[in-house]
């Protein structure tokens, strides 16, 4: 089987591509807008927004895994453009979408509870990406992972562990009760690979999180423990607001003008985030793509080998 790894530079992408490699049933082909990261594989350069460049690519592929992540206008583009040119070529299409389709909503949710999409552009848009997978007359399999962290994660696993060795997060108390909704790349690429080889279904959508999440206090407190950074400190409503409010926007200009030189900051998405309590269910997943899901331990461990600056940081100043 030849498959084609759309954002096969990316965070999952690049794990895609190197899990499908060592397979032994298939071929991966690394999508790329430049040169690929993987240069052991074969790869193509292409415009993940443009159909006609899709079309050429699917001429000799039997299978896409799309993983591109982009602006919002990007993922709807991509996903018409994957969609079309996936039923006309006949090949299956592995998607990764996002818990975000969920939008605010609360509780256990499982994958028939209604996309609300209601938390911003990025929200919005992978509704509308599924909505194009929902209306194709080809096999889709939606993945809808929680917040997936592992060695490479920028989000979930660097960003945190700088914020735990600066002290700016810790407990929080009321705010940092949501549930993690955590899901390790490694279970990610497993669901991917699983749904590779299964059966075909028609368009079939699967949650992907860890069972029994922890909340996000938890989380901080578990990697802190992971990174050297304990103990952590209670931190307080006003230092939360002063973040998200005050400090974000200069913060996140400035990270963009100097690269990880200067500390991440602080959104109010990510605060939302951190209180909102929606609890993936993932047991679809557990049954029909038979995933062994990486216990938080196993998954710090793998995570903390790419945070080892930011180890050696909080150790120092412990």
């Amino acid at each position: 089987m030849r498959v084609l790894v759309l954002g096969a530079n990316g965070f999952v992408g690049c794990r895609v591509v190197a899990a499908l490699a060592t397979s032994g049933w298939a071929t991966p082909v690394a999508g790329v807008r430049g040169a690929a990261k993987n240069q052991d594989v074969a790869s193509v350069t292409l415009d993940a927004t443009d159909e006609a460049a899709i079309d050429r690519a699917l001429s000799s592929i039997d299978a896409v895994v799309n993983c591109v992540a982009s602006d919002a206008d990007s993922i709807v583009r991509n996903a018409a453009a994957v969609f079309a040119a996936a039923a006309r070529a006949h090949v299956r299409v592995v998607y990764l979408s996002s818990m975000a389709v969920y939008g605010s909503a609360t509780g256990p949710i499982d994958e028939d509870v209604p996309l609300l999409g209601d938390l911003g552009p990025y929200s919005t848009a992978k509704v509308q990406a599924e909505q194009l997978a929902m209306a194709s007359p080809g096999d889709v399999t939606i993945l809808r992972p929680g917040c997936i962290y592992g060695s490479d994660s920028p989000q979930w696993t660097h960003r945190i562990a700088r914020l735990l060795a600066d002290h700016r997060i810790g407990d929080l108390g009321p705010a940092g009760d949501g549930c993690s909704n955590l899901v390790h790349v490694d279970d990610v690429v497993a669901a991917t690979l699983a749904a590779l080889r299964g059966i075909r279904t028609g368009v079939r959508a699967y949650n992907l999180a860890m069972p029994n999440a922890p909340d996000w206090n938890g989380y901080f407190l578990a990697f802190a423990r992971v990174l050297g950074a304990v103990p952590i400190a209670r931190i307080p409503a006003w230092r939360l607001k002063l973040e998200t409010k005050a400090l974000a926007i200069p913060l996140k200009l400035a990270e963009k003008a100097a690269g990880n030189a200067l500390p991440p900051p602080i959104p109010p998405s990510l605060l939302r985030l951190w209180h909102q309590n929606l609890q993936l269910r993932s047991d679809r997943a557990s049954s029909e793509l038979a995933i062994s899901w990486t216990t938080l331990a196993t998954g710090l461990s793998e995570a903390v080998a790419g945070c080892s600056a930011w180890r050696t940081r909080a150790r120092a100043s412990s």
